[in-house]
């Protein structure tokens, strides 16, 4: 790796302290754009992360967290995740999170760390999950967790700790296994999601209650599969059920479970599993963190890690359905019968076997001063990826559950065609050095103040091909160019609030995170752009605090430019016909959010949240099968203008039942607004018992209210027009699970 340019670290600490003070605010502030869990708006909210259950009900599956939607295209990976305060996977590809990380009883405690909070910690945009292993206790404690659902889901999660010496070293070790059929049939295996998570480690606690030393490993292996639907789409968003395809489950997997793929790096062909090696992934974690309580009164915090990863994936994504008859000599692949009907066009993505290795470390000091509560602080951030490849090849498949392979005029044999002509490739690695301070001032009783400020380097070296991806191509047929850029990055936030009586008062803030381009941006032939792209956030408005509720009410407006995506285009002239095409474009966000906790009486508790936003598209233009589309002010695919939440819960005795209605206005299906989806509900329902202080039962209900309908984005229609013609037409999506039950027992003893 080149020697690291280091002109811009120079007195960065000094930078930090000169820096106007900031903050404590007596209640949370919300983003406009944020799309708030099941929290109270606190009166003390100086907090960095909060307990949020709601965060970790997803509607799409079993398998992580939800993403809190910020008025930004949510990323592939999804909301970020933390483990000791540093990311679980540096980024979230070729490794996704939730092929690493999953809510467990081998993990002490989770919450949800506020947006300033994640740009001055780690220089990024958005809400982050926080957690922290369950570290060895000195008295013996056994926890688990055994859950599952009347489709077959099964998850048992099992954590030990406890003594060793009389020194103060102590134990602890975890197993969560996770074996999710979810709501449809495979066909090829019995199950959609299969995960093993383990850890052990060791911790020593130092005399005096000085601090400690944390010693774990981790291991994780892993593979998902992620389904579409088929449906028919009408006026007014509606997707219809179809005859011989329900919606959630059936599976549009293609029967055999079996790709074939060129492999880009030997030129060999060979086939890829969906149920196999192919797509799992496998990863090493070992982490040392602790804190160390100095005689001056200061904190010493530290956590490293080393993340050693073997990444395999393999998608199928759906691009467009067009129909056949007998004149077009489709062949079933398996037999030879000809075949007349729906016909599926699908993209095949497998990255084999890509070795990836991330080293963090962050140290971090903090004092309370008087009126000040500082943190000054250091994060390092080491990954390398080892020739990153992505093979691609296109097939043709019947419109069914558990569809079967067809042989066309555009296909091999086999059944499949275009090898490669949008294959990836990079190679290299990434450095950030990143300083950071912050401060809590409570400038008097009724002013509080909160700021931060991290200045980050950010050094990419490596490689990639700028040679045209034709078909058949591999890495014999390419030309590398080189990578080797430093980038210098400012990030920060200052957030104030003043009562003006004793329970209402107004409040302010604003964030700033800035970003260039990283390694995956070189994965196409096209010369990325390295541009910075910058993100303010500003907001302001009001909270008002009673015995009965608590408020908060805000507007904010947030911009990125920059921005990059990759879409595989199909021409609305010619279905069979699709182009890779890379955008670069702006977004810009404005909206009003009101958040409410209300408490009318004992036990009962009601959240309220609903949030008004204008998310559009600036500067969006590209050329596509020789055209020229211009999607300026087109608002953001799958982000509703209109969100809500609903949450009550009532508890009595040794029993809770709560709900939680979330509430999506219509959200575009194709980045021309000319397709879309109704709103929708999603809901959630369930009903806790605490046996006794070591034994609970919960049972939850995931979209009680059973609904059906698509979500997301129409795939292959990213530039239809006229929303009429494709009345009637089948088109895939994502959707929300169907009505499914889950129970669980939890004992911690």
């Amino acid at each position: 790796m080149k020697t690291n340019n280091v002109k811009h670290r120079i007195g960065v600490l000094l930078l930090i302290l000169i820096l106007p003070l900031s903050v404590s605010a007596q209640i949370d502030s919300l983003t406009v754009t944020k799309n708030r869990d099941s929290v109270a708006v606190k009166k003390a909210a100086s907090k960095t992360e909060e307990s949020d259950r709601n965060v970790m009900l997803n509607a799409a599956n079993n398998s992580g967290p939800r993403d809190v939607n910020i008025g930004l295209p949510a990323t592939v990976g999804g909301i970020t995740i933390l483990e000791n305060d540093l990311p679980v996977v540096y980024y979230f590809w070729p490794e996704l999170p939730n092929k690493t990380w999953r809510q467990s009883v081998s993990l002490k405690n989770t919450g949800l760390l506020k947006m300033e909070d994640l740009a001055n910690s780690m220089g990024d945009l958005g809400f982050a999950v926080n957690s922290y292993t369950q570290n060895g206790t000195k008295d013996f404690h056994v926890k688990g967790n055994l859950s599952g659902s009347h489709f077959g889901w099964f998850k048992g999660d099992l954590n030990v700790s406890g003594p060793m010496t009389k020194n103060g070293w102590t134990y602890s070790a975890g197993a969560f296994v996770n074996f999710d059929p979810s709501t449809y049939d495979l066909g090829f295996n019995d199950y959609v999601d299969q995960t093993k998570v383990f850890r052990a480690g060791v911790t020593k606690y130092f005399k005096d209650d000085k601090g400690e030393i944390n010693i774990f490993y981790k291991y994780a292996d892993s593979y998902v599969n992620t389904n579409y639907a088929v449906f028919e789409y009408g006026p007014n968003g509606e997707a219809s059920e179809i005859d011989g395809f329900e919606i959630g489950r059936d599976s549009y997997f293609l029967r055999s479970g079996n790709v074939r793929f060129q492999d880009i790096v030997s030129g060999d062909y060979y086939y890829g599993a969906f149920d196999g090696d192919d797509n799992t992934n496998t990863s090493h974690n070992i982490d040392v963190f602790g804190n160390y309580k100095m005689d001056n009164g200061w904190n010493f915090k530290y956590s490293t890690r080393l993340h050693l990863a073997n990444s395999n994936s393999l998608y199928g994504v759906p691009l467009s359905i067009f129909s056949v008859d007998a004149a077009d000599g489709y062949t079933i692949q398996s037999t030879g019968e000809a075949y007349t009907g729906n016909v599926g066009t699908q993209l095949a993505l497998n990255s084999r076997d890509i070795p990836t290795t991330t080293i963090m470390g962050r140290f971090s000091i903090n004092k309370q001063i008087k009126n000040h509560n500082i943190t000054f602080g250091i994060l390092e951030q080491y990954y390398n990826v080892d020739k990153y490849n992505s093979n691609r090849s296109l097939y043709f498949q019947t419109v069914e559950d558990q569809p079967q392979l067809l042989v066309g005029s555009a296909t091999d044999e086999y059944g499949f065609y275009g090898y490669n002509s949008s294959a990836e490739y990079f190679n290299g690695s990434e450095n950030k050095l990143s300083v950071y301070g912050s401060d809590d001032w409570k400038v008097s009783d009724k002013f509080n103040v909160k700021y931060g400020l991290m200045l980050r380097s950010h050094l990419v070296n490596g490689d990639y091909s700028q040679t045209p991806r034709s078909v058949g191509f591999t890495l014999a047929d390419a030309e590398l160019t080189d990578i080797d850029h430093s980038f210098f990055h400012i990030a920060g936030n200052i957030n104030a609030n003043y009562n003006i009586t004793k329970n209402f008062g107004v409040l302010a803030n604003f964030l700033y995170t800035e970003e260039n381009g990283k390694l995956e941006s070189y994965s196409s032939p096209i010369s990325p752009s390295v541009v910075k792209s910058r993100s303010p956030l500003a907001g302001a408005g009001v909270f008002w605090n009673t015995k009965y509720f608590s408020l908060v009410s805000q507007a904010t407006y947030l911009t990125k430019n920059n921005y990059l995506t990759r879409y595989n285009l199909v021409n609305p002239a010619n279905d069979t016909e699709t182009q890779q095409t890379t955008i670069f474009y702006d977004i810009q966000t404005l909206g009003w959010t009101t958040d409410m906790m209300i408490t009318p009486f004992k036990g009962f508790n009601l959240h309220y949240l609903i949030t008004l936003q204008d998310p559009v598209y600036k500067d969006f233009t590209f050329d596509a099968f020789g055209q020229n589309y211009d999607y300026s002010d087109k608002t953001v695919l799958e982000i509703s203008k209109v969100l809500m939440e609903i949450d009550p819960s009532y508890t009595i005795d040794k029993w809770r039942f709560w709900a939680s209605f979330r509430y999506f206005s219509e959200q575009y299906a194709n980045i021309n607004n000319a397709l879309y989806f109704a709103p929708r509900w999603e809901n959630f329902g369930g009903i806790n018992y605490q046996y006794n202080n070591h034994v609970s039962f919960g049972a939850t209900v995931v979209n009680f209210l059973n609904q059906t309908g698509a979500k997301g984005t129409i795939n292959g229609a990213e530039l239809i027009n006229d929303a009429s013609q494709y009345y009637g037409r089948l088109l895939t999506g994502s959707y929300i699970r169907p009505f499914t039950v889950q129970l669980s027992a939890n004992f911690n003893f």
